[in-house]
């Protein structure tokens, strides 16, 4: 398939905002990591009027497609971790064109890890987790126990992400595979959920038990990226925690986290009077003194 490919990348490799271009062919009994496609072209760009692109193309009886993508939005796509293909593309996919050895770097950047990325990574997944498990036991306790049992299933997913994140490596699309090697106990925790006999109703309250345990346990870790960001400045509107370009990945689950880490003291509330005396803005802060000594700073 390459050399039928290869005009259509060399035509955008000789484009000075092109960083790399990655082929990744289909492999037998991973049809699904191609997206059914016999060929993927993946090619990097440095910026472009839309962060994606997408063109199929047909040749005889093969099917291909080609992914035009922004540098920005294939790191957000690495830190939120919403798209499990991509981390597999640029692993095993075959380097077609790489300027000033982007891809090359990029490669060893996610093979190394770095703690600061592990720590942003670990509170986009803590963020999600805490959406996930509340909304699930809010469910649960209404008696609506088939929809509890999809935020759990959820949930559970971001917390065998934190445990692979947490061992130093990538989520991958096989998530439970990983998890049964780095964290038995909570891939124990998922079988108990999807295969016990008990009813559905005691898989989940046994569930919610042990969920309370796990959460408590990863705030620390989880909330780390969140309270360090927030020591840069006395203190901020929740629109400034929007607008701040790392919390912007944890998205919708922002708020809900920021009022999880508020019930557990660890962001501190600031009541400022607005134009109308009767109603107070509310700010965030935090300890300085306290996050320092907790992570060592």
């Amino acid at each position: 398939m390459e050399h039928i490919l290869r005009p259509i990348y060399q035509e955008r490799a000789s484009q000075p905002e092109t960083l790399g271009v990655i082929l990744i062919n289909k492999r037998e009994g991973a049809e699904n990591m191609t997206d059914t496609f016999d060929s993927v072209l993946l090619i990097i760009v440095k910026e472009s009027d839309k962060p994606i692109y997408s063109k199929h193309y047909s040749y005889g009886e093969a099917k291909m497609v080609m992914h035009i993508l922004t540098e920005e939005r294939l790191r957000k796509w690495i830190f939120i971790g919403s798209n499990k293909r991509l981390v597999d593309w640029l692993f095993h996919g075959k380097v077609m064109f790489d300027r000033n050895e982007f891809l090359y770097k990029l490669r060893s950047e996610l093979q190394e890890f770095p703690f600061f990325g592990r720590k942003l990574k670990t509170g986009i997944q803590f963020a999600k987790l805490i959406r996930r498990y509340k909304e699930g036991k809010e469910l649960f306790e209404d008696g609506h126990f088939l929809d509890a049992y999809n935020h759990v299933v959820a949930s559970l997913h971001h917390l065998g992400r934190l445990s692979i994140i947490d061992s130093g490596h990538y989520p991958e699309v096989t998530v439970w595979a990983q998890v049964k090697r780095n964290d038995p106990a909570i891939y124990k925790l998922y079988e108990e959920l999807i295969m016990s006999n008990e009813s559905l109703e005691k898989r989940l309250e046994l569930l919610f038990l042990a969920g309370e345990f796990l959460i408590n346990s990863r705030t620390t870790d989880g909330a780390q990226h969140i309270l360090e960001t927030m020591l840069a400045q006395p203190s901020w509107t929740i629109q400034q925690l929007h607008d701040h370009p790392e919390l912007s990945y944890y998205s919708v689950d922002l708020e809900v986290f920021v009022e999880y880490l508020i019930e557990r003291e660890l962001i501190l509330v600031e009541t400022v009077i607005a134009k109308n005396e009767a109603i107070f803005h509310r700010n965030y802060y935090v300890d300085r003194q306290y996050i320092e000594s907790e992570y060592g700073l």
